[in-house]
Order: C-alpha cells, then structure tokens, then sequence
C-alpha cells in the first residue's frame, strides 16, 4: 500500500476486534526484523475538545507499541500487562496529521519488560514515553479465545 491519505508506505491497516485497541480504529502497523511501529491519522474521534489529539489517544499508542515490540523481542504472543507508563507530553498533534509510535528501546528481563520510545508527528516528538510490563509465565484467564487467535492471526507471521 502506497501513500494513501496520509498513511506511510509500509503500513497495513490492523483488524478490528482485537479489544480496547480498537478504540484507536483507524490503526496501522509497520513490521520490520527488528521491530514494529503502530500509527494512525488523528480524525475527530481521536481529539479533544481543543482539536488536538487527546493524550489518551497518545499513551494508548505509546502502550501498544511498548507492549507488542516486548513481546516480539521475547517471542510470543500474549498479554503483557502494564505496570508503568509514562509519558512527557512535547506538543501537539493537529487534526489530519500521521503519528506514530515506535521504541527505541525495549529489554525483557525474566517477569518484566521494558520500554521507551516516541510518539511522533512530521518527524517530531509528540510524547516520550517508559513503560514497564509484567511478563506471566501463564496465559491468565481467558474467557473467550477468538482473541487471542484474532491477535495470532494478525501479528503471529511477522
């Protein structure tokens, strides 16, 4: 997919049904070897009163792409509940823009993962984030399955 309103070469649209990340919908992702980055055109449904991107909008990015690229790095698929995540707010995303979410940094320890990145809009930092994330050695209680193979299916090839 090439440029196409606004949304950079390289990214595919994410499935919906995938649970709370679907409040983000439109979503994007851009897998590589090394990582993936998650994004999106900030539309009406992603602003606040003042019509920017809302900061919940923000950390929600922040925290899936922190979550997913722990994952990656530790090769599963699963939950990986967030203990931490903070965020330093830099400046505004407009209306219509692309932002993106990526990490710069990610270690798994044995229970914990960690990560920091960005959330960036024309090339420049919106949010700085840190996050830390609990890695069960369990698959915690899962009440409906189609979930997780939704989320196999979606993310499992890459």
């Amino acid at each position: 997919m090439g440029e196409q309103a606004g949304i950079p070469e390289g990214f595919t649209a994410l499935t919906t049904g995938l649970g709370f990340i679907d409040a983000l919908q439109p979503l994007f992702h851009c897998v590589s070897d090394n990582a993936a980055r998650f994004g999106l055109v900030v539309e009406d449904q992603h602003c606040n009163m003042m019509g920017i991107c809302h900061g919940g909008v923000l950390a929600s990015l922040a925290d899936v792409a922190a979550a997913h690229n722990i994952n990656r790095q530790r090769g599963t698929i699963g939950g990986a509940p967030t203990i931490n995540l903070s965020l330093d707010f830099i400046r505004a995303a407009k209306r219509g823009r692309w932002i993106e979410a990526f990490t710069d940094r990610v270690e798994v320890r044995r229970r914990f993962g960690f990560a920091s990145g960005a959330v960036v809009c024309d090339g420049e930092d919106v949010a700085r984030f840190n996050g830390t994330f609990y890695l069960p050695d369990h698959d915690g209680v899962v009440r409906d399955d189609s979930r997780l193979k939704l989320f196999a299916q979606e993310f499992g090839g890459d």
